[in-house]
């Protein structure tokens, strides 16, 4: 065979770079560029939010969620921008141990709601790994039926290390969600922790998903989160397990005669309910609007929110002055120092402590 016939076959062989194709200007490339990085303003996403559209609600709330400084500083301006549209919603808490259902009981009671014509927006708090610092996020796919509903939309958000942080990214999420139309909000707390007591400041209603035979009805003693149910629901009522959960009901109930009358004139409730098919969701929905009619006309409803605003003004003035205080580079070196001392006995934490805030 001829020399120049021959072919090389080895997959080491370097090919000579392919020529971009002569229809693609270098102005049309750079024009393609500069649109992908070319932001929206502050007033499309607004405009955009409040006319509807999920692209720019979900394009806000990652400003809200963003670190950055410039981020921080355009989010701020869309929820003032935001604020006229908002504080329209029924405002709903839900918690409950992992393993509860939570996620099914939401996206079945998210499609009830949707199906009697409301907008239901859920905003779920995901418990971020505290070696990574990553995040599953995987409410979307627990919730497959939801997400794809044109009436409901499906946030979830990373909890960080901040419980402080996530509240706030949270409160001011409620806000684009309330102008973007959404008339009710459903916030998902982790179950574990403190997150409880975070959200149960930040929404109008607060329901507690339990199970039975799990050994959960005697827990329903311990003060806390029983104090702060405005609703006890048994899920998982279904099947060999609805004589359990009948059973749970009683023990709920009595739990709740030793706690004092709430400030709200509501005393809570327990229901049952099968998320996985879907009974005695729309007893729930009914419950709770007994419940707002009840604090509407107590006025307790708007008293609740104006003390609510007034508690994260105080709570975001805390945890600025607290990061603005160990952020401050002459505390830093300060810091070690006291603690060496604190550790070789020669001074005590609280003469450290008065110390350093003196600086």
């Amino acid at each position: 065979m001829p020399e120049n016939k021959k072919t090389n076959k080895s997959a080491l062989h370097e090919h000579e770079g392919i020529e971009p194709p002569k229809t693609l200007s270098s102005d049309s490339a750079e024009s393609i560029k500069a649109k992908r990085k070319k932001q929206p303003s502050v007033d499309d996403l607004v405009n955009g939010i409040t006319s509807g559209n999920i692209t720019d609600l979900s394009r806000a709330i990652t400003l809200i969620e963003s670190t950055n400084q410039a981020h921080t500083a355009k989010a701020h301006e869309i929820i003032t921008a935001c604020l006229p549209h908002a504080n329209k919603s029924t405002r709903i808490g839900i918690t409950g141990v992992p393993g509860v259902g939570k996620s099914t009981f939401i996206e079945a009671f998210g499609s009830y709601l949707t199906s009697i014509d409301k907008k239901v927006a859920v905003l779920a708090v995901d418990p971020s790994s505290t070696l990574s610092k990553g995040s599953i996020l995987g409410d979307k796919t627990r919730m497959e039926d939801l997400v794809k509903d044109k009436n409901a939309f499906i946030r979830p958000s990373p909890s960080g290390d901040s419980l402080g942080g996530v509240a706030r990214k949270t409160r001011e999420t409620i806000i684009l969600c309330e102008a973007a139309g959404f008339d009710t909000i459903i916030i998902e707390t982790v179950g574990v922790g403190q997150s409880e007591t975070a959200v149960h400041s930040m929404v109008d209603f607060f329901l507690l998903l339990k199970l039975a035979g799990a050994g959960d009805e005697l827990q329903g003693i311990k003060r806390g989160i029983i104090e702060m149910a405005d609703a006890i629901v048994i899920n998982k009522a279904d099947g060999d397990n609805l004589k359990a959960a009948k059973s749970a009901k009683v023990e709920f109930n009595r739990a709740l005669h030793l706690y004092p009358e709430k400030d709200s004139g509501w005393s809570p409730k327990v229901s049952l309910c099968s998320a996985l098919k879907q009974e005695g969701i729309s007893d729930i929905w009914e419950l709770i609007q007994d419940y707002l009619k009840t604090t509407s006309s107590n006025n307790y409803f708007e008293r609740n929110r104006n003390n609510q605003n007034k508690f994260w003004l105080l709570q975001t003035i805390e945890e600025r002055l607290k990061s603005d205080f160990y952020k401050s580079e002459k505390i830093k070196i300060e810091l070690k120092k006291q603690i060496k001392l604190v550790e070789e006995g020669k001074t005590t934490p609280f003469a450290a402590a008065e110390y350093l805030l003196s600086l």
